[in-house]
């Protein structure tokens, strides 16, 4: 057989958004705030940055010598690098992973299109919290309008995937990315400068380490894996992209410093406006789609229209962010079929898009009164998350620690860690004495609390 040519990322930038895209997504503007908000706020802020740099680097940095080590996808990467040895199946648990959150996550994704639409339709102009929660229900039930808005997230994503790695993951990143930063920091300016918001300001920034217990730091750790993508192909088939000259231990600190500024940020445009008007910052994953409508509402009662920019622009801004990440989430799967079954690219991508479109739909069906979509008393869309979150992302991030860490040749390493030797290794054994026993420790912990064992 004929060797496909492996694309490449075109330059330094398209590396770093393009992967930075795959991390940054709803898990930083969605989950982190409410997250925060559960957990004190500054304490939790502060656990979580650690996390990020002491615990997620390392397991980022093991996903990128194996991708581009491999040249492959997901699934072949690990058996490429790894032999025969079944640490390598860890790959197609990454794409199985990916898979499955592929048609979830589009659910969510759309979402979001339906509160652009409703927000410029001006439907919570007039409501109340008790009127905006009902809106959330009634929508999140229907049998059809919410899977259209997910079939048109996942045909704006193959359209992306399908133009390749340059002229499709590339250009989207460079595009995409820039104008996520910007309507965050429009929306952070206007947020405090809102009456009041000083209190929210504070909350993030004020630490108080009384709320700090066990159940909060594995938060934390749990929040900086699912917010780094670790464990669901992403970062090994990005890898895959990367070239020789590339330096994966600074692309990692520097996706890293995006992720908890993206966090920060999505903390200080929600928090300033929900003490404006009064509103618990432990609203918990409501916090999106049932307060925020009632508190953009609230808190530019001096300027409607401003509110109504706003609100629309922070639903966009929240679109963009879900649409990186599953980008990267697509491609996982598509590189995967595109190598393995020796098909066109266009034809992987359309076989992902069209097994989203139906996990997709089941998952959005399963929210409604349809107990044959409920087993076991969870929708499918809750069994997705759970099985994906708190099973699949540990447990493959965990292995993956082992497979670098120990069984990998140790020269491997250190030549992909450091360009084979153009780099300086200073960091190199503390990257490895993390992947070895830090990272493994710590995930097997975030792993048996989420499963209630600890």
């Amino acid at each position: 057989m004929a060797q496909l040519e492996r694309a490449k990322f075109g330059s330094k930038l398209g590396v770093i958004l393009a992967t930075a895209g795959s991390a940054v997504g709803l898990g930083n503007v969605w989950r982190f705030p409410y997250l925060a908000g559960e957990n004190g706020g500054a304490a939790f802020m502060l656990l979580y940055i650690a996390c990020v740099l002491a615990l997620g680097m390392p397991c980022m940095i093991a996903e990128f010598i194996v991708g581009r080590r491999a040249q492959a996808n997901a699934a072949r990467a690990f058996r490429t690098v790894g032999g025969r040895t079944p640490l390598g199946w860890v790959g197609y648990l990454g794409v199985l992973t990916g898979t499955l959150i592929t048609g979830y996550y589009a659910v969510v994704s759309g979402w979001c299109l339906e509160y652009i639409y409703a927000s410029a339709a001006g439907h919570f102009a007039d409501s109340d919290p008790a009127q905006a929660s009902r809106y959330f229900a009634e929508f999140e039930q229907a049998a059809v309008r919410p899977i259209v808005w997910m079939v048109l997230v996942l045909l704006a994503t193959h359209w992306v995937i399908v133009h390749g790695v340059r002229d499709g993951i590339e250009r989207a990143s460079k595009l995409m990315m820039p104008a996520l930063f910007v309507l965050l920091l429009v929306i952070v300016v206007a947020s405090c400068c809102l009456p009041g918001a000083w209190g929210g300001v504070e909350f993030l920034f004020k630490p108080d380490f009384s709320k700090v217990d066990g159940g909060v730091f594995l938060d934390a750790l749990g929040q900086a894996f699912f917010s780094l993508s670790i464990g669901m192909g992403c970062m090994c088939t990005y890898a895959s992209y990367f070239g020789r000259q590339t330096k994966l231990a600074g692309s990692a600190m520097q996706i890293g410093v995006i992720v908890i500024l993206v966090a920060v940020l999505s903390g200080l445009m929600i928090f300033p406006a929900a003490f404006s008007v009064g509103i618990k910052p432990d609203s918990g994953p409501s916090l999106i789609f049932i307060t925020l409508p009632n508190v953009f509402r609230e808190a530019f009662t001096f300027a409607p229209a401003l509110g109504y920019v706003v609100a629309i622009l922070f639903y966009v801004l929240l679109t963009l962010a879900a649409l990186t990440s599953l980008i990267s989430l697509h491609e996982v799967s598509t590189a995967f079929l595109h190598e393995e079954l020796r098909i066109s690219r266009g034809r992987a991508a359309a076989a992902v898009t069209a097994l989203g479109v139906v996990v997709g739909s089941l998952c959005s069906l399963s929210l409604g009164d349809r107990q044959w979509l409920q087993p076991f008393g969870r929708t499918l869309f809750e069994w997705c998350d759970f099985v994906t979150g708190q099973v699949l992302m540990p447990f493959g991030g965990f292995v993956i620690c082992l497979f670098v860490g120990w069984y990998l040749p140790h020269k491997l390493v250190r030549d992909e860690y450091t360009n084979y030797g153009t780099l300086r290794d200073r960091s190199f054994r503390t990257f490895v004495f993390a992947l070895k026993y830090v990272c493994p420790i710590c995930i097997a912990m975030i792993f048996l609390n989420q499963l209630g064992l600890i």
